[in-house]
């Protein structure tokens, strides 16, 4: 948990005050209660996570249930509106804004989003259902996006339209 927290910590550019920061200490002690024993003792852990973990949505806007995964490097940016459900998974180096929402497409589909590695996901977007995106994705400001998206695309649009992702450099400028 100590190590989750101090590379979270470095993620956030050493930002005691940054809320995605805070809500990131609680996620960490969220999914490290797990592993207590004795139960009892698990059991209290667990009371003070469920207390901690309401009073940070109440106080950032952000609800990151413990049960969702997420990978090394995950940056929240700004306060507030970000719900993401308990079945996403998130990799490595994803970064998402105020407003996103991440999770079930309707209440029968038990199934939320499978994010690969280095995504960007714009302010206002929603991704939505059992979907699957790529590594190297962008999610464009209020997208929302319902179908899978492959690697190195941007997802743009009311529903979101896929395009291939064309990685400019400096020196072509």
């Amino acid at each position: 948990m100590f190590v989750n927290i101090r590379n979270d910590l470095k993620a956030y550019k050493g930002d005691f005050g940054a809320q995605g920061f805070w809500v990131m200490l609680v996620y960490r002690f969220g999914r490290w209660r797990y592993d207590v024993r004795p139960a009892i003792l698990r059991k209290l852990f667990s009371l003070i996570y469920k207390i901690l973990y309401k009073f940070i949505q109440i106080i950032t806007g952000i609800e990151l249930p413990c049960e969702a995964e997420v990978g090394n490097n995950f940056i929240i940016d700004h306060f507030g509106g970000i719900v993401i459900s308990g079945y996403a998974k998130f990799g490595d180096n994803c970064r998402i804004r105020n407003g996103v929402v991440v999770g079930l497409k309707n209440i029968e589909e038990a199934g939320a989003p499978i994010i690969g590695h280095n995504v960007d996901i714009g302010a206002g977007a929603k991704v939505l259902g059992k979907i699957s995106i790529g590594n190297n994705v962008l999610i464009g400001a209020n997208a929302v996006v319902i179908c899978d998206v492959p690697d190195n695309s941007i997802a743009v649009g009311i529903p979101a339209v896929i395009k291939t992702r064309s990685l400019v450099h400096l020196s072509n400028i």
